[in-house]
């Protein structure tokens, strides 16, 4: 065995089984935590005095969340571009789910809520490389549903605006929801429900001032349109959208709690049935003079090596295994069987079993030592000879 015959013989393009969603320890769903609560109320009843103004702060990179839609251009070498798109360089589009997670073909589930776009490819390119898929690929996001902002009372057409790649201000969404229906600028309040509190300013300081024109606006930021109407209408406008909040996050809450317990299901299921051995699994046999002859299970989602097969379950016999003839013997398809020969006398050629790739139905065989022959040979003899001699005394 030299490093050509191991690269020669590790270019099988054997794929690893995946691991079953449900049967991964971590995998569980996950709501985030969002405080969807209403702030203090200290004005109720009055008009405000002075202008309060939210901070014009830049969020930062969008965030992907539950509800956007993924979509994922993909290219793949010929014979394998039906793996994931079903064909080379094709857009395919994926649901954010509950958990926060999209389902690939081949891939399987990968999560990204809460990551931006250059941390979802980064994410995606480590599990296409995991699921050895050729890690080609574009991504963008087809449908913003998981940030938005409110708007409404005086307004032509009270909207929900999503936030999107672009930033999104105050101006345009009024433009948005068709403009102010209020006729007296002075006595249009604008109202902001953001992070639990509320801010206030006129439609008239809006007007005069182009920077309060570009505010930024952020993600469940709710705009309320107060022209001449009591601070209590605008104060059920804010309690409806919380409470809609509130439903949203229960309902999620009910169904990622089913989900969890029927992963938890699911999962003892599996580690029942591959106790039982009723998994199909990829084996790979030893025999020889090694400590516990049999089959050695090929791990989920990942290659094995030689020296994981050599020194699992006890490794070899030292006492009787002869080192230098340790072989692995691969069948093709043909029936032509191919063996190869890793000489372990010297310890620096162990390096070769690290690299050695497994493929199922492998057969790692290590042959005696030809002192250990010749002692099996005169333990089988002895006997016949004790037995021949006690006959001839006999007689």
């Amino acid at each position: 065995m030299t490093h050509d015959t191991v690269r020669v013989a590790n270019a099988h393009s054997y794929v690893p089984q995946a691991l079953p969603i449900n049967a991964s320890p971590n995998t569980s769903a996950v709501l985030p935590h969002v405080d969807i609560s209403l702030p203090l109320n200290e004005e109720v009843g009055a008009r405000p005095l002075g202008s309060k103004l939210p901070t014009n702060r830049d969020p930062g990179p969008y965030v992907i969340g539950i509800g956007d839609v993924i979509s994922l251009e993909t290219r793949m070498p010929a014979g394998r571009s039906d793996r994931i798109t079903g064909g080379q360089n094709q857009k395919q589009t994926y649901t954010v789910q509950d958990n926060g997670a999209i389902a690939i073909p081949v891939v399987g589930h990968v999560s990204l809520a809460g990551m931006t776009l250059a941390q979802a490819e980064a994410q995606l390119f480590q599990s296409f490389v995991s699921a050895q898929v050729d890690p080609t690929f574009s991504l963008d996001i087809a449908e913003f549903n998981s940030a938005r902002v409110v708007v409404g009372g005086a307004v032509a057409t009270p909207a929900v605006v999503p936030v999107t790649l672009m930033p999104l201000h105050l101006d345009e969404v009024i433009a948005r929801a068709g403009g102010i229906t209020a006729e007296v600028p002075d006595q249009t309040i604008i109202r902001i429900y953001r992070d639990q509190s509320l801010y206030h300013f006129s439609w008239a300081e809006v007007l005069n001032d182009p920077a309060l024109q570009k505010l930024r606006l952020l993600p469940r930021d709710s705009i309320f349109v107060d022209a001449g109407m009591t601070l209590d209408q605008a104060q059920r406008f804010f309690e409806n959208q919380v409470a809609a909040m509130h439903l949203r996050q229960q309902s999620k809450v009910q169904a990622l709690t089913a989900l969890n317990a029927e992963f938890e299901l699911q999962r003892a299921a599996f580690q029942g049935r591959l106790q039982a051995d009723a998994v199909p699994r990829d084996y790979v046999y030893r025999a020889g003079e090694v400590t516990n002859p049999g089959r050695f299970a090929l791990p989920f989602e990942r290659r094995a090596t030689l020296a994981d097969v050599l020194f699992a379950d006890g490794g070899y016999t030292q006492h009787t295994a002869n080192p230098s003839h340790i072989y692995i013997l691969r069948a093709a398809a043909d029936g032509d069987v191919t063996a190869w020969q890793l000489d372990a006398r010297n310890a620096a050629t162990l390096v070769l079993a690290t690299r050695m790739l497994m493929i199922p139905n492998d057969i790692v065989f290590i042959a005696e030592q030809p002192v250990t022959r010749w002692h099996r040979v005169v333990q089988q003899m002895v006997p016949s000879l004790i037995t021949s001699g006690a006959g001839l005394a006999s007689n």
